[in-house]
């Protein structure tokens, strides 16, 4: 068995942030209610319930609140589990700032649209105006990546994980950058500890197993 890997499957861990922000966000069923209501509910017994809390929190809430909702990814109901994957990656595009905000969806469309340095001149303006926000550095590395430059991309997921260490996106980043380096101990230590926060990102999962194979059939590691 030979193990091939692509760039590809790092455009579907790194990049996930664009979908989940751009798409998903948009089919969030959020109910009435308040923040201080949704935050209660997340503990509430019915999964329907805790669904629909995580959901109003998306809506209401701010950037600290996606700390409470991680909780929530390791539900036992794999729809609320699915909803506050969702929920995280919104609330951690929310910087509190409507311009900081729209400057960030503008950088999204350019990467979106294939002008990956012109994606990266709009994010820099958003780490220059909002250094705190962390999903400015996210979305920088993730565009670095995309042009190569794995060396600038490594440095703002250092930034990242400085200002919001469960960010399990910038650590699959971490992971991805390190298997196309071929440093396959540096990645794997990085994807653990994106699943340990996110038990639901199939495609770790699946890089893990993986290069545990590898390893084994090197002899560098007894797994």
């Amino acid at each position: 068995m030979s193990v091939r890997w692509s760039s590809l499957r790092f455009l579907v861990l790194l990049s996930a942030a664009l979908s989940l922000t751009v798409g998903l966000a948009v089919t969030l069923a959020a109910k009435s209610g308040s923040r201080d209501e949704a935050v209660a509910e997340l503990y509430n017994p019915d999964a329907a319930i805790r669904r629909n809390a995580v959901d109003q929190l998306a809506q209401f809430g701010q950037t600290s609140d996606a700390d409470l909702v991680i909780e929530a990814l390791h539900d036992t109901d794999p729809e609320v589990r699915v909803h506050a994957e969702v929920a995280v990656w919104v609330l951690w595009g929310r910087s509190g700032d409507p311009e900081i905000d729209q400057l960030l969806k503008s950088g999204i469309q350019r990467m979106e649209d294939g002008q990956m340095a012109q994606a990266v001149e709009v994010f820099t303006r958003v780490t220059e105006r909002k250094p705190d926000f962390a999903e400015g550095w996210n979305k920088r590395a993730t565009a670095y990546y995309l042009m190569g430059n794995f060396d600038q991309s490594l440095k703002d997921c250092d930034e990242v994980i400085k200002r919001n260490p469960q960010h399990f996106g910038a650590l699959s980043g971490y992971g991805m950058i390190y298997l196309r380096l071929g440093e396959l101990e540096h990645a794997l230590g990085y994807f653990e500890r994106a699943l340990e926060i996110n038990p639901n990102l199939k495609g770790v999962e699946e890089s893990i197993l993986l290069i545990r194979y590898k390893l084994r059939q090197d002899g560098k590691q007894d797994i």
